[in-house]
């Protein structure tokens, strides 16, 4: 342990000296990202940590522009601020990665940009071909040169608030492949699947679990008689995507340039034509090509002590779905048509799937956030929004969750032993500069010491001492925006949240590109084919990794967005809409408000709280009176308005 610290206090001194290094540095260039708030951070292009960059010190750079920028010094009145990450001001906008985006026309010929990440107001010149106050709109924007952003109008995309519209208009602002025609969705369906040597596996007992609206099924699971009896095998039985997608194939192609199955609210956009993902899905009743891991399982200690691959031929018995398997989990209860062999089957992999995520969780020491995901329902050939639900993980999801889990490792162990160029999905540890933030914020925020977040058990040990009450699930996403952004790499490295070293993406190739890849070199390398170099399947992994950070800032956008029209559409009906909130963080302009129920930040203006206050670490304390506001305070709120402009539900304090 003594040697583990020195070696770290040598890593951070080094970190330190790098950081003053970089502060002597007069310019650096790289790409700017900008947050909604404002502020932004510069990637550096050489390397390096990224460059803070306060809202005011943005100038006239976007989000996406090559920029360059000026260090700034260390603010002397800041206690700590040296130790800190470089900040910087950008003095020149290099190259505009984009100029063309989507926003609601407004009146007085101005335009809202959809992406929050822009300024707040774009002031329309020229004409507006047709479109009217209250369409979404695509706009070319100029340099602001004066300090005014303007833009020109292209094209009118429909009605803001008409489902359909609000769907159309995300997808254009963040390029979003448009569905498969028909003609390519029939020329997919003609494709005839290549030919390689398969084990004959339909004497299994095969059944998947998906969620009930599950529309690909490419996953599958099976128990395995083994002839120890101190051993259990599960059958990880995955969709042969590769025998009807070969490499460089027009829809391999398609399939790489969208990278992944698309899910906005109300609408998906497979990455593969749907004819074609029917025909490849593991279906109950029918013949299927898979692709199959064999997991050899201690059944004391849930350790998987031996694993094997195959490409099979399989029939799936039933497909389940989660909140049945999780009824039978919980209760015991089973629907009357299930049989004794279905009963038995689902027994052992609960009865394995605990012992492995035990024997995982003692061994690797992975992070579990257990927040739930409030998703917002819409019916998009109604044109209406249906409500929210509220999804938590159950046992029967993380049934599933361990075979993949475990069949992943198998594969990224296997590219590796054989030297087989592959994708991994890798995770780095958490930042000294955001684990300080997070630390600072607890401690002051919250009162909390949460240790150095950048070491696994000291995370699962702060996570496991958090108070059971309203302030947990706040804590725990402020936590999760402390850690960096998952990725692909061509390179194996550290998955810090699942604690493994060689870790791959196998087991969704209908939907992941990077899996499908890995799929394709794996039937190369069992055919005897040319495999990819590393070189080509690192701009495969650079380009997946931005793709699905695409992808998710899609969903963000159109899930907060219609979050909003459902909340107005409340208001609009006379809706008295009242919700228990968490103070999230005080800010000087009012509160930021965790509201669970809905699964969004609200905003409490420092006006609606009535009298004055003074500010202080701990929060607002009211000047000539006795209430206080602080973090992780529960505070009753009622919907007051929404702010389209600002992004942001507004409430006040139930009382007033």
């Amino acid at each position: 342990m003594k040697k583990e610290r020195k070696k770290r206090l040598r890593h951070i001194a080094e970190r330190r000296r790098e950081r003053q290094e970089r502060r002597a540095a007069a310019e650096i260039v790289g790409t700017l990202t900008v947050a909604a708030a404002g502020y932004g951070f510069v990637r550096q292009e050489d390397g390096g940590d990224d460059i803070f960059i306060p809202a005011p010190m943005v100038n006239d750079a976007i989000d996406g522009d090559v920029v360059k920028v000026e260090i700034l010094p260390p603010r002397v009145s800041v206690p700590g601020d040296a130790e800190r990450g470089p900040a910087g001001r950008v003095i020149e906008v290099l190259e505009r990665k984009r100029d063309v985006f989507v926003g609601e026309l407004l009146e007085n010929n101005r335009i809202r940009p959809l992406n929050t990440r822009l300024p707040d107001e774009i002031f329309l010149h020229g004409s507006r071909h047709g479109a009217q106050k209250g369409d979404w709109v695509k706009f070319r924007l100029d340099d602001a040169g004066d300090g005014v952003w303007r833009g020109e109008i292209e094209s009118s995309l429909g009605r803001a608030g008409v489902l359909a519209a609000d769907l159309d208009a995300v997808m254009a602002e963040f390029h979003i492949p448009a569905r498969y025609t028909a003609e390519e969705d029939l020329a997919a369906q003609q494709i005839v699947p290549r030919e390689i040597s398969r084990v004959d596996r339909r004497d299994l007992f095969v059944v998947t679990i998906d969620p009930a609206d599950a529309k690909d099924f490419d996953d599958a699971l099976s128990v395995v008689p083994n002839e120890n009896p101190d051993l259990v095998t599960i059958g990880v039985h995955i969709s042969d995507v590769a025998a009807y997608i070969a490499p460089k194939s027009d829809f391999d192609q398609a399939a790489a340039m969208r990278g992944f199955s698309c899910y906005l609210p109300g609408r998906t956009l497979p990455m593969l034509p749907p004819a074609l993902t029917k025909k490849i899905s593991l279906q109950a009743g029918q013949e299927s090509f898979a692709h199959t891991v064999f997991l050899d399982v201690d059944r004391a200690t849930g350790e998987i002590v031996a694993s094997r691959r195959e490409h099979s031929l399989i029939r799936v018995a039933w497909r389940l779905d989660y909140p049945t398997v999780q009824k039978f989990a919980d209760e015991n209860v089973s629907p009357a048509e299930w049989d004794d062999a279905l009963r038995d089957a689902l027994k052992i992999l609960l009865e394995t799937t605990r012992k492995m995520r035990s024997f995982r969780a003692h061994k690797e020491a992975f992070i579990e956030l257990p927040l739930p995901e409030i998703r917002i329902l819409c019916s998009e050939g109604e044109n209406k929004i249906l409500g929210l639900e509220k999804k938590l993980s159950a046992e029967s999801e993380q049934l599933i969750e361990e075979c993949m889990l475990a069949a992943n490792s198998a594969v990224g162990n296997e590219l590796i032993e054989r030297g087989i160029a592959g994708i991994f999905r890798i995770h780095p540890e958490p930042e000294e500069e955001k684990a300080l933030e997070f630390s600072d914020l607890m401690k002051e925020g919250f009162q909390l010491s949460c240790g150095d977040i950048t070491e696994r058990t000291n995370c699962n040990h702060f996570i496991s001492r958090l108070p059971d009450d309203p302030r947990r699930e706040v804590i725990l996403s402020a936590l999760l925006r402390s850690l960096p952004r998952a990725s692909y790499a061509a390179e194996a490295s550290i998955h810090f949240a699942l604690g493994k070293l060689r870790y791959s993406h196998f087991t969704s190739p209908i939907r992941r590109y990077p899996d499908l890849a890995v799929h394709q070199q794996l039937w190369n390398f069992d055919s005897k084919m040319r495999l990819r170099n590393h070189h080509s399947l690192e701009k495969v992994a650079e380009k997946a990794s931005e793709l699905e950070e695409n992808n998710d800032n899609a969903y963000y956008a159109a899930s907060d967005r219609l979050k909003l029209r459902y909340l107005e559409e409340k208001l609009e009906a006379g809706e008295d809409m009242l919700f228990d909130g968490v103070i999230a963080r005080v800010l000087s302009g009012g509160l930021q408000v965790d509201i669970a129920e809905l699964g969004i930040y609200g905003f409490v203006p420092l006006g609606q709280l009535g009298g004055s206050f003074d500010r202080g670490k701990a929060g607002l304390r009211e000047t000539h009176g006795l209430r206080s506001y602080c973090c992780g305070d529960t505070i009753k709120v009622r919907l007051a308005q929404i702010d389209f402009d600002r992004n942001s539900a507004v409430f006040v304090p139930a009382g007033r």
